[in-house]
């Protein structure tokens, strides 16, 4: 008996996304090619559910494609030590920790804009426009 095969839009829907989302992750080579019926219909292995939210869920804590095929590979391969799949999720923190940083320092500046914005005042006059407007910035 062979292995259950689902079409295009049975794991799109049991994986929660969308048809065009599973075609981008085949030419992107992070699925690979099903095969196809004689009426031209993709046949995808039942596990093809798992991996797309697998590549989903990775993509929900920041992973970029790249990465994620990456982490495919490690997680189907016994002989690649956890540690690969560790430095990549470190990496991962310390760009979102750099992200945080740069959100903060943007938090503050315009803060300190809109503490210093008169509504009453023009717009012509107004801090967060001339700062934003390079040909009124004196450097």
């Amino acid at each position: 008996m062979s292995a259950r095969t689902l079409r295009t839009g049975e794991v799109a829907r049991a994986a929660g996304v969308n048809v065009e989302t599973l075609r981008y992750y085949e030419r992107r080579g992070i699925l690979k090619e099903p095969r196809r019926r004689p009426s031209g219909y993709r046949e995808y292995p039942s596990d093809t559910v798992q991996v797309v939210r697998f590549i989903k869920r990775a993509q929900e804590l920041g992973f970029r494609l790249d990465v994620i095929e990456e982490l495919l590979a490690l997680r189907d391969n016994d002989a690649r030590a956890c540690a690969e799949v560790r430095r990549a999720a470190v990496d991962k923190l310390d760009e979102i920790e750099a992200k945080l940083r740069a959100l903060r320092a943007m938090k503050r500046a315009l803060g300190k804009l809109v503490a210093s914005c008169d509504e009453n005042a023009p717009a012509r006059v107004c801090p967060i426009l001339e700062a934003l407007d390079d040909s009124r910035r004196t450097t």
